[in-house]
């Protein structure tokens, strides 16, 4: 076990609050969905009751629509925004009203793969749940055919390029005043604007004029944009869901059927003119016209081409450290603010699952050797400068940690040597 082997355990272990992990302390002091999700996938390497208690405690809270959401606000910190009672969910715990990729059934499958026999019982309480949460995706969100949200938040990519355009249509200005607790802990240059700010509370304060009812909020909200990304993770994760069903015995007829109609919605969502999935306004059918980190994940669910492969390598070949999270050769792009040009460690790791399934060994290699460096350079950061290796976000993160060992160290069992 090498010193950053321990250092990797020690924040998971910092970050646990006795059944559920923050993302990192002081800036996320509650359970968010896909981080905690990572932080199983990390506990798995050394600690495998821990990593199936964590996945039970995030679904403890699924709404009864099978929604998961994307906070679980199990203890109080004051000061944070926006708070439970600024989403108003009525849920015991309080939740937010909106959800997070849907990672779930792709990194259980792999937490049981390296626990067999003792997590066979676990995966067999867990599989209903992810079922469920499955349906609602399928239910609610692939009305339009590819997955959409409606919130930037739910991407789990929040402030990226993808969204400008549908954000355009949000009337922040009738929000009252706040005070935002991020710009307290990170460089506020390297966060969302207080005009992005005031829309994603507008998008909030909608959702709850509704009741949080799902059908309103798709039909009538200010945003709803179909999401490469989140298509991407929902296909795989239907696959994997698929597969775990399978080794239990279940019938997964309706899991795969969920899966061939995501995959028959995928030309929808490839902007020809980009050479690239696009995410897309579906309010108006505009694309959004940028490449961003959420195409790539493309490989994730076996859905690359030759024209992808020819943006990942430019985009790609264009920075030091892969995979940025917006195209450096854009005007857009900005190498430290958050999801507009980054390289994000987690998303790598997704990327890399897709690479090697698609036998590209070689650049899923590439991908683990660069954010490895990043991390030998600078610690477990949340996101990191892809030109300068420049540490960005958080420190002592969860999902960095957790990727680290389950994927980047010599010693993990997705990835090292």
């Amino acid at each position: 076990m090498t010193d950053l082997d321990s250092q990797a355990r020690d924040i998971l272990r910092k970050n646990d609050q006795g059944g559920y992990t923050l993302p990192t302390y002081g800036l996320y002091p509650y359970q968010w969905n896909w981080d905690s999700v990572f932080a199983a996938w990390g506990f798995s390497t050394f600690d495998k009751p821990r990593a199936w208690q964590e996945l039970d405690t995030l679904f403890a809270s699924q709404w009864d629509s099978g929604m998961v959401p994307h906070i679980i606000f199990h203890k109080p910190s004051p000061g944070y925004f926006p708070g439970p009672d600024v989403w108003d969910t009525g849920q015991t715990p309080p939740t937010s009203g909106i959800t997070q990729p849907p990672v779930a059934a792709i990194l259980a499958r792999r937490i049981w793969a390296n626990d067999p026999e003792g997590g066979r019982e676990r995966i067999v309480a867990l599989y209903p749940k992810i079922k469920k949460w499955h349906r609602w995706w399928h239910e609610f969100r692939c009305t339009h055919g590819p997955a959409a949200i409606v919130h930037p938040w739910e991407s789990g990519r929040d402030n990226c390029p993808d969204w400008d355009v549908g954000m355009a249509n949000v009337d922040g200005s009738q929000v009252g005043p706040y005070t935002r607790r991020d710009t307290g802990h990170v460089n506020p240059e390297m966060r969302p604007t207080k005009e992005d700010y005031d829309r994603y509370i507008a998008m909030v304060e909608f959702g709850r004029s509704t009741g949080w009812d799902d059908v309103k909020i798709v039909n009538d909200g200010p945003f709803l944009m179909a999401d490469p990304g989140i298509t991407f993770i929902l296909l795989r994760a239907h696959e994997d869901l698929a597969e775990i069903g399978r080794e239990l015995g279940r019938d997964v007829s309706e899991v795969e059927g969920w899966a061939r109609a995501l995959r028959a919605a995928l030309p929808t969502i490839w902007n020809d003119e980009l050479g690239a999935y696009d995410a897309r306004d579906l309010r108006t059918g505009k694309f959004a016209g940028v490449l961003g980190s959420g195409a790539f994940l493309a490989y994730l669910a076996d859905a690359g081409n030759d024209k992808l492969d020819a943006q990942l390598m430019r985009a790609w070949d264009a920075v030091k450290y892969g995979i940025p999270s917006a195209d450096p050769e854009a005007s857009i792009f900005n190498p430290r603010k958050y999801w507009r040009g980054p390289t994000w460690p987690v998303v790598n790791a997704l990327l890399a699952i897709g690479l090697k399934d698609a036998g590209r060994d070689d650049l899923a290699e590439r991908l683990r050797r660069e954010t490895g460096d990043l991390i030998k350079q600078h610690g477990f950061f949340e996101y990191f400068d892809p030109l300068d290796a420049t540490p960005c976000g958080g420190d002592n993160f969860t999902w960095t940690a957790a990727i680290w060992l389950t994927w980047v160290s010599p010693d993990a069992p997705d990835g090292g040597h």
